[in-house]
Formats: C-alpha cells, sequence, structure tokens
C-alpha cells in the first residue's frame, strides 16, 4: 500500500467507503471506546472538528471493543451515545478489531507506519502499559495498537505523520493538526 488512500473501510451502516474520499484534507484517524477513561476525549476531538473542518479536517472514528470490552454497544448504540453526551458531528465507522488475526487493515498499516514508542513517563503511563501489556498478551505480534483512543495524523497526501497515544495531551495534538493545516 502506498498510503492510506489505498483502503476501503466500512461506515456504521455496513456501506464501503473508499478512504479515497478524503484525498487532500488531513486526517485525524482514532479507534474509540464508549466506556474508557479516555472517552472524554471525545469532547476536545470534536471542537477541534468543530473548528477545524473547513479548512480541510477530518476526524475518522473507529470504535473497537477489544481493550476491555470497553465499547461493547452496536454500532447505532455507539453513535447515539457519542452524539448525545459529546455532540460528535464527524464521521463514525463501523466497529472494528485493530489487533490480531481479525485487525483491519487499516491499522495494521498504520502501526506498521508508525509503531508504538511507549505511553510516555509517570505513574499512570506505566499501570496503563502493564495494563495494555496484559490485555494484548493474546495479539502476539499483531498488538498494533496499545489501548483506546490512539490517534494517527494524516498529511494531505495519505502519508502517516504522527502517531499519540492516548495519553498524549490533546492540545499537543491539535497543535499538530493546525501546523499541518498551515
Amino acid at each position: 500500500m502506498a498510503n492510506v488512500y489505498d483502503f476501503t473501510v466500512k461506515d456504521r451502516k455496513g456501506q464501503e467507503v473508499s478512504l479515497k474520499d478524503y484525498e487532500g484534507k488531513v486526517l485525524l484517524i482514532v479507534n474509540t471506546a464508549t466506556g474508557c477513561g479516555f472517552t472524554p476525549h471525545y469532547e476536545p476531538l470534536e471542537a477541534m472538528y468543530k473548528d477545524l473542518k473547513d479548512k480541510g479536517f477530518e476526524i475518522l472514528d473507529f470504535p473497537c471493543n477489544q481493550f476491555a470490552n470497553q465499547a461493547p454497544g452496536s454500532e447505532d448504540e455507539i453513535h447515539e451515545f457519542c452524539t448525545m453526551k459529546f455532540g460528535t458531528d464527524f464521521p463514525q465507522f463501523a466497529k472494528i478489531d485493530v489487533n490480531g488475526e481479525s485487525a483491519d487493515p487499516l491499522f495494521a498499516y498504520l502501526a506498521e507506519q508508525k509503531p508504538f514508542a511507549g505511553f510516555g513517563k509517570g505513574i499512570k503511563n506505566a499501570a496503563l502499559s502493564k495494563f495494555a501489556d496484559m490485555n494484548n498478551k493474546e495479539f502476539g505480534d499483531k498488538a498494533y495498537i496499545k489501548w483506546n483512543f490512539t490517534k494517527f495524523l494524516i498529511d494531505r497526501e495519505g502519508n502517516v505523520v504522527c502517531r499519540f497515544e492516548p495519553t498524549e495531551d490533546m492540545k499537543a495534538v491539535r497543535k499538530a493538526v493546525e501546523d499541518m493545516l498551515g
């Protein structure tokens, strides 16, 4: 694969969507969950989307239930939760796996382009790392994503330029997006 535009994904209704539809935009691709300690990330994500979508920015939301079963609902239940609680308006896709033999090819590609480099320093990050390692043990070398709300920043040419772990400050994520938008 040359870039993210070569991938096709399913929207939350099961329809095929080519990521080529997003060509020329800055993308933030995120695996999410509705029952995670990082679920409040939806709020700054939605604020960023509202502020920057007219400048060529899109957030692509992929719910995933592989991390401590923190996204157990159906696509419709997840969508309703996100829109009612956080007012999300960015595209939400079908629930997927991001690790293991059933990992969505897009997320395997994203993680191969920007592999996991750690959650950072501090007690909370060390605790999350230990918990994530236990959770992801079953996936072995196919544990591409370590936890919910991992974010990948994609440039206007479809290249993966940055990976943000869920422990990354959302202000830093926003600054990187704004810098890319110019």
